[in-house]
């Protein structure tokens, strides 16, 4: 079981780690487009299709991981008011009606990208580029989204904090 879960952690570090890698390249995209575009040239084509893949790719490969980190944003106003055990239930109803849309959208992606290869979608801007493979993300992060979220239910450490505002 321990194997297991070092190789579940070891994918979700390196999602993280392939998110933060798109979140430099879409940095050094857009300035090399804005050089360019002051030198006078006209940007490549397929940085603009890079940097928009890779909107998609750094948001969902960085998204579990924010769950892990509890990075999302959610607002505490209300568990910090509740009682000690009222907001444990709370906090675990709030991630188990997470885990259930993550499901949901993971179930939807899979479905999507089985008619994106069904019907041999591509992409076509500055190349083609079969869709399958930018929509194979939603049923992986998802899916594990959805584990993370599970944690929280399952496990000895909730969502919320309980403390309203800023607390650091």
């Amino acid at each position: 079981m321990r194997l297991l879960a070092r190789a579940y952690d070891t994918v979700l570090y390196a999602m993280a780690s392939v998110s933060a890698a798109m979140l430099i390249w879409l940095m050094v995209s857009i300035v090399i487009s804005v050089l360019m575009r002051n030198a006078g040239y006209q940007p490549y084509a397929w940085l603009f299709t890079s940097s928009e893949y890779a909107v998609l790719y750094l948001t969902m490969l960085g998204a579990p991981w924010l769950v892990r980190e509890k990075g999302h944003v959610h607002i505490e106003l209300v568990t910090a008011a509740l009682p000690a055990g009222l907001q444990r239930l709370v906090s675990r109803g709030v991630a188990l009606a997470c885990v259930a849309v993550s499901l949901i959208l993971a179930w939807k992606g899979l479905d999507l990208v089985l008619t994106n290869i069904a019907r041999n979608d591509y992409d076509v801007r500055a190349y083609y580029f079969p869709r399958w493979l930018l929509t194979i993300s939603f049923p992986i992060c998802f899916s594990v989204m959805a584990v993370e979220f599970a944690r929280f239910v399952f496990g000895n450490e909730l969502l919320h904090s309980g403390k309203a505002g800023v607390h650091e």
